[in-house]
């Protein structure tokens, strides 16, 4: 009898480890609708650019005074992270919640500094600032807002998985921290 309880609790444990060690993100989503936006360098690219490959997004805009720098720096992580692991397949985007103010030097310069991948890592302005409040709120649940009279832009701070199909499967808030290696085994999980 030991000897059966000690075996149930090492096929219970071995079981409970699996399954730790797998993804919870939805294979399906919901659809983004179909853009063609201008990218960091000054060609035209969009959905129909990702179509086949699983990629994350966020929002930012490069004269942000608080949450965009550590958001462009977690955006890098997950890049050299999922490069690290050979996933030539994924790709990132970020799109500017000030386009009016960023140009494509602009978001090139500032993705730089953060060591940006720009193989893989697209950031996208050339639209007005209605149509990526419209986008983001449509597509990725994402509030913009601007004021009037200040350079600062009030926007959401997730980051978004889209599978191959262009659809929005999950959202990490990064209240609590960065949730990188959720982000990463997610991603796993779709390729």
């Amino acid at each position: 009898m030991k000897h059966f309880r000690l075996s149930f609790l090492l096929i219970a444990a071995i079981i409970l480890v699996s399954l730790s060690a797998c993804s919870n993100v939805n294979k399906n989503g919901h659809k983004i609708e179909n853009f063609t936006f201008t990218d960091q360098d000054g060609k035209k690219a969009g959905l129909k650019d990702l179509k086949g490959k699983v990629w994350v997004a966020d929002f930012i805009f490069t004269n942000c005074a608080t949450v965009c720098p550590q958001l462009t720096r977690d955006m890098s992580d997950v890049q050299k992270a999922i490069k690290e692991k050979g996933y030539d397949d994924v790709n990132f985007v970020s799109f500017s919640v000030d386009p009016e103010v960023d140009t494509p030097k602009d978001l090139k310069a500032y993705a730089s500094k953060f060591g940006a991948d720009f193989s893989t890592w697209h950031l996208f302005t050339g639209y007005s600032q209605d149509d990526i409040k419209d986008f983001a709120m449509d597509n990725f649940k994402n509030v913009i807002v601007k004021p009037e009279n200040d350079t600062q832009v009030v926007h959401g701070t997730s980051f978004y998985l889209v599978n191959k199909d262009g659809e929005v499967v999950k959202d990490y808030s990064t209240q609590n921290g960065f949730p990188l290696s959720e982000i990463v085994k997610d991603i796993k999980a779709l390729r």
